[in-house]
């Protein structure tokens, strides 16, 4: 039954299974019969191997190889182990106390050897003070003041090294020997000075004067101060006593007086006394600074006197103003004539100065509560400058134009500008900064207003002269990167707590809407020369044609005008954007011209709408290449002008949007449900006028409209399609008379915006002095409206907002400001 170990129904084997053992065991029904035998025979052997695991856990219990005599034997080797770690600790303590007593007595020869130095060197130092501190006292009666700041130097100083010793009497009261003595020499050396600046003896002792200020600067910071301050309230005594106690002289009349005094003491100080003082004492800086403390507080009190008073006016601007700058340049000479460092010069809007000045507004700041006056004198003198910039040509006869120009008159508003803010800069940096910047913002307005827009006024219906346009569009551009940056400027200087009170970004928006307006402007420059073809279209009969052929004859006319007079305006237009935006505005406004063109050639058949319909794709295929007249020499001959994808999208935008009309006047009134159909799909609106409008552009007659009028509306009513109550595309061409308002305006340079038409010929629609707002408006409203509403399908409702919304519709996007300028949409 046990078998071989590697007979898997062997019990010793390793992977023994019970269940196949006993399928061998009982593997015929006939085998149960031994069940009995065989359970016996298993217990059987179960009781031997029990007997057998006894024996011999006992015979390992007892033998003498058992694990407790290992265990014993290892305790007994670990005891051992103890006892030496023992020996080792015991003879390593007794070796270290060997050693401790065997060096006792090195280190009470380094600590005495170490006392000694120390007691040697303190009594060498005392030896050494004492002897200095005599020697010194003699110096000192002999007035020998050179040795005695070398010798006085030396006894501060190792008097320093005895200060912990204070409690020994001996160095007590040689300490207060020493104390007395600096005293007696402070005493001494000021004595000197007043007998010799008294009696007038300065020149000939001014060797021994020198060489005291070496004692006092020997003496330390307090002693200088005290002589410093002697020499200057005696050198500034006459001044308090000439200007403080007279009326007359102290009075601002007199306030040259006072810097010529000083200009006088300040050359008889560097001439006589200045070499007397060493030169880090700067006692010419020092002197300059106490008079500018003691002239401003007296202007201080002069002004607040005259302001208290009530019979007679309290400051004369012109008197305050003219000793403001006087003040002013008296300071800015003491700051060249102290400066330690060159000082950068103010060569832009945005440069700034950061060096801290110490002359600068340190007289002039008590002239700061009083400013108001000087930033009411600068408003008078700019609202003087802007009459004078309007009456100037834009351009000097002696000079040439070009395409970079800026009008003179720009040029010198911007250094006035800059020369005035810094003025202003170094008077004051708070409320008075504040005011000036609202001055300057105020005449922006003006200049944009009065000079800018005015001389886009000029030139009657034909507008004014090319050049002259391109350098208002050129200036404006100027003024708005700079106004920016004179924001930028004042934010530097102007105090933490107005910062965000300044804001110049209505005016800036002013100026890039004053540039619209010279967009506009050129475009109608373009609209007047094109008269001629849209006269053609006008006069030909589109209600007899018969079959649609090639273009039209005035479609060649006017691609030949449009190209001529863009190629001229383009080649003088300098930066890109500008000639984007001439270029987005020139195919809108050519495309609402094609629409009044088309309301002015009623009745139009279906061929004649289909011919049109031509006629417009032609016309969409030239304008596309527009821009190549800008910068026509970067076009080789080899590389044809391929428009960018973005004007060829906006071209084809602005000319798609006609589709719709003529698509709708292609279809034929009979039978009516398909010219009604057709209304519905493109024009797609819910108002009866409109539709109205339809059957007059076709010539219908009146008694035929009332039967498509009820079609209209049975099907309007049953439409399934998505409808707008008015069509911006329709809505704006005719009034209820049946006449086009847009064609009213006239086909040059009329373009219907919303529900009414902009007159665009020198920009002189609805212009109104009294508000820059308005001039934009009527300047620039054909492309805000757009920019506004159209976009969106609708009219804009804000579009009589004030000047900083209108100038924030013409903002520079990501596409350059011709972005900006675009139409879009459907609406007109």
């Amino acid at each position: 039954m046990n078998g071989n170990l590697t007979d898997p129904s062997s019990l010793d084997a390793a992977d023994y299974d019970p269940i196949n053992h006993l399928n061998l065991l009982f593997s015929h029904p006939s085998s149960v019969s031994a069940v009995t035998r065989v359970s016996s025979t298993l217990a059987a052997h179960h009781n031997d191997l029990s007997t057998d695991i006894s024996g011999l856990e006992a015979t390992a219990a007892y033998s003498t190889n058992g694990s407790l005599e290992r265990m014993q034997s290892a305790q007994a080797e670990l005891a051992q182990l103890f006892r030496k770690i023992e020996t080792v600790r015991s003879r390593a303590m007794q070796t270290e106390q060997n050693i401790t007593s065997m060096t006792a007595d090195i280190k009470r020869l380094d600590g005495t050897k170490r006392n000694l130095t120390l007691s040697m060197t303190a009594l060498k130092r005392l030896q050494m003070l004492t002897t200095a501190y005599e020697q010194l006292r003699g110096l000192s009666k002999t007035r020998e003041y050179r040795e005695c700041a070398g010798l006085l130097a030396a006894v501060l100083q190792l008097m320093r090294h005895f200060n912990s010793y204070r409690s020994i009497e001996q160095i007590a009261t040689l300490s207060r020997g020493v104390s007395d003595l600096q005293r007696e020499l402070l005493e001494q050396v000021c004595e000197d000075f007043e007998i010799a600046f008294a009696k007038g003896e300065v020149p000939a002792k001014r060797p021994t004067l020198m060489e005291a200020c070496h004692v006092m600067d020997a003496l330390g910071d307090s002693a200088r101060s005290r002589l410093v301050t002697w020499y200057i309230n005696t050198e500034l005594r006459e001044y308090r006593q000439v200007f403080r106690g007279n009326d007359e002289a102290g009075s601002l009349d007199n306030i040259g007086r006072r810097y010529s005094w000083f200009k006088r003491m300040i050359k008889t100080h560097e001439d006589e006394h200045a070499a007397i003082f060493p030169p880090h004492w700067r006692v010419g800086e020092v002197l300059a600074s106490a008079f500018c403390d003691g002239t401003r507080d007296d202007f201080k009190g002069i002004l607040e006197r005259s302001m208290r008073k009530t019979d007679r006016p309290k400051v004369d601007v012109n008197m305050l103003l003219g000793c403001l700058q006087e003040t002013m340049d008296f300071e800015q000479a003491l700051e060249r004539r102290f400066a330690s460092e060159p000082r950068a010069s103010m060569d832009t809007l945005s440069s700034y100065d950061d060096r801290a000045h110490v002359f600068n507004g340190a007289i002039s700041v008590a002239f700061e509560p009083y400013l108001s006056l000087w930033v009411e004198s600068q408003d008078k003198q700019l609202a003087s400058m802007i009459p004078n910039y309007r009456n100037q040509p834009l351009i000097p006869t002696d000079e040439e134009f070009s395409p970079q120009a800026v009008v003179r008159s720009a040029i010198e508003l911007f250094h006035f500008y800059k020369v005035t803010l810094s003025q202003c800069a170094k008077l004051s940096t708070s409320e008075r900064l504040l005011d000036l910047s609202k001055t300057l913002a105020k005449y922006l307005d003006e200049y944009a207003q009065q000079v800018l827009l005015y001389f886009l006024q000029r030139g009657g219906p034909q507008g004014p002269e090319l050049r002259d346009i391109i350098l208002v569009m050129n200036t404006a551009d100027f003024w708005h990167t700079n106004t920016n940056q004179l924001e930028d400027n004042i934010r530097k200087r102007i105090d933490p707590e107005f910062v965000d009170r300044v804001d110049l970004s209505s005016q800036a928006d002013a100026f890039l809407g004053v540039a619209s307006a010279a967009v506009l402007a050129l475009v109608h420059e373009v609209e007047v020369h094109c008269e001629g073809p849209w006269r053609e279209m006008r006069n030909t009969n589109w209600s007899k044609m018969e079959s649609v052929g090639d273009q039209s004859s005035y479609v060649g006319e006017l691609v030949k005008h449009v190209n001529d007079k863009a190629e001229e305006i383009l080649a003088v237009i300098f930066k890109h954007q500008y000639a984007r935006a001439f270029c987005d505005n020139l195919v809108e406004h050519l495309a609402s011209a094609y629409i009044t063109n088309i309301v002015q050639c009623k009745p139009v058949s279906e061929v004649g709408a289909e011919q049109m319909l031509l006629d417009k794709y032609v016309l969409t295929k030239a304008f596309e290449n527009l821009l190549s007249f800008h910068n026509p020499t970067q076009n080789t001959t080899s590389t044809p002008h391929i428009p960018p994808a973005g004007f060829t999208k906006r071209v084809n935008a602005s000319l798609t949007r006609i589709d719709p009309l003529l698509k709708t006047l292609q279809v034929r009134p009979s039978p009516p449900e398909g010219l009604v159909q057709a209304y519905l799909i493109h024009i797609g609106d819910r108002s009866e006028t409109n539709f109205r409008k339809i059957l007059d552009l076709k010539g219908i007659r009146r008694t035929e409209h009332a039967h498509l009028m009820e079609m209209y509306t049975i099907h309007r009513d049953g439409f399934s399609g998505e409808l707008v109550a008015l069509s911006p595309l329709l809505t704006p061409l005719m009034n209820s008379s049946g006449i086009g308002s847009a064609a009213a305006a006239g086909p040059a340079g009329a373009i219907s915006s919303g529900s009414s038409a902009v007159n665009v010929p020198g920009l002189q629609g609805r212009f109104d002095a009294a508000a820059i707002g308005e001039k934009l408006l009527s300047a620039a409203r054909d492309g805000v409206e757009r920019m506004g509403a159209t976009e969106k399908g609708g009219t804009n409702p804000n579009i009589n907002e004030n000047l900083k919304s209108i100038g924030k519709f013409f903002r520079r996007d990501i596409g350059g400001l011709g972005t900006r300028f675009k139409g879009g949409g459907e609406g007109a």
